[in-house]
């Protein structure tokens, strides 16, 4: 167990106010009842019937080390935990530690528990060596402090079920299906996840995660969830807003044919259902599937990222297999101090190094202004975000109009998650 105090050693947040604040992973002897009140009051009451599958997964997080609590003596008054995950970029991936559950006490907010709490989490996923932690923001401010920068967005879309009734068809005669949908068991899920990964490799997505083999277990053996699986495509949906509709978990194919069979299956429910939702990426093709524009953008959930090792997440992200680019970039980085410092930034074939920049050879000298970026901005260039947005936010200095251009071709993306945790 690996445990930080406020006053002592490890990580520490600046404006602790409770002297002797304990923060440490939870074990098996910790009293989870006591998460479960915390979270009860932080976020709003769990549905009695999901209450056991809660505990199950708080049990899970505690026996991987992943649950996080903040002690007044030994009074819980804070936790947070992170999900081990895969997020895809441009036909690669790369581990993922999924933050969730950040919290603290209503009585004790307000203290610097939340920065120390996250403080102590960030150093313990750089031990454990994750290139990159992602998560949802209650508040982005505390985040921001941390290196932390808005990065993509989950998509809901909205559509009258009778819309998916009668698909049209395209422009050129339809292929032959990669093998027809099937019901997915538990059973089946390793190669759920498989296909996942192969499907978001295959459309070259940026941000979508895939989940651990038990979490995905669990998911496929919930009764409330239908789920399909296919050669290159998956579907899991429930019931939704009381029987009236259709809420689509996950819709993903890397295939026409298998595409107009996931929404056949959905449509199948116009007659009782009357709303679809779907968390779908921005270009899914369902605008390009049905008869009338009725698919609608209803929703979007901003989420944040973090590089917690920039030399392993640039090398382990992919990019547009035509992007070329050799930058200079100077990055300060003041809680990651192995991504401080002048940088060699090269980018071909769809794979990039992050290495640092050498001066000792005549043709190496540092140029005079190399493009400066601090974790924010690196975090935002590394999803997507356009270089003329950094530096309207005061994220990005130095360069030159050449290596923006060229750092917008290298990591262009539209970074999306269908995953909410």
């Amino acid at each position: 167990m690996r445990s930080w105090r406020s006053s002592g050693e490890g990580p520490r947040a600046a404006g602790v106010i409770r002297a002797g604040l304990q923060i440490r992973q939870l074990t098996s002897g910790d009293d989870l009842g006591a998460e479960l009140d915390l979270r009860d009051r932080a976020f709003g009451p769990i549905e009695p019937s999901q209450r056991a599958g809660w505990i199950d997964g708080l049990a899970l997080a505690v026996a991987d080390g992943r649950l996080f609590g903040a002690f007044d003596g030994s009074v819980l008054i804070g936790s947070a935990r992170f999900h081990d995950m895969r997020q895809w970029w441009h036909g690669r991936s790369l581990p993922v530690a999924a933050v969730a559950g950040v919290k603290v006490a209503p009585e004790c907010r307000g203290q610097g528990i939340g920065t120390a709490l996250m403080t102590a989490l960030l150093a313990e996923l750089a031990r454990r060596r994750y290139p990159v932690s992602v998560l949802y923001p209650a508040t982005v401010s505390l985040y921001r402090s941390l290196g932390f920068e808005l990065a993509g967005a989950r998509y809901e879309t909205v559509l009258p079920a009778r819309s998916l009734g009668s698909l049209i068809s395209g422009d050129f005669p339809a292929q032959q299906a990669a093998g027809a949908l099937r019901r997915a068991v538990p059973d089946d899920a390793a190669e759920v996840i498989a296909v996942l990964g192969a499907v978001h490799a295959a459309l070259r997505d940026c941000g979508p995660v895939t989940r651990d083999l038990e979490v995905v277990r669990r998911w496929l053996a919930d009764p409330r969830h239908f789920s399909y699986l296919a050669a290159d495509g998956f579907l899991a949906y429930r019931w939704a807003d009381g029987h009236d509709g259709i809420l689509v978990n996950r819709a993903v194919a890397a295939s026409e044919p298998t595409a107009r069979e996931i929404w056949g299956i959905v449509a199948s429910h116009a007659s009782m259902a009357r709303t679809v939702r779907a968390y779908l990426a921005p270009s899914d093709p369902l605008s390009w599937l049905t008869r009338e524009a009725d698919a609608d953008l209803a929703r979007r959930r901003r989420w944040m990222l973090r590089l917690l090792d920039a030399p392993a997440a640039i090398t382990a992200r992919g990019f547009p297999a035509g992007a070329r680019l050799a930058v200079a970039l100077q990055v300060d980085d003041k809680a990651q101090p192995g991504n401080c410092g002048l940088w060699s930034l090269h980018v071909s074939g769809g794979r990039g190094s992050f290495t640092p920049f050498e001066t000792g050879r005549r043709s190496r000298l540092p140029p005079a202004s190399p493009v400066t970026l601090g974790a924010r901005g690196l975090a935002a260039l590394y999803a997507g975000v356009p270089m003329s947005v950094l530096r309207r936010s005061g994220l990005a200095a130095g360069g030159d109009p050449a290596a923006d251009a060229a750092l917008d071709c290298a990591f262009a993306a539209e970074a999306f998650m269908a995953d909410y945790f």
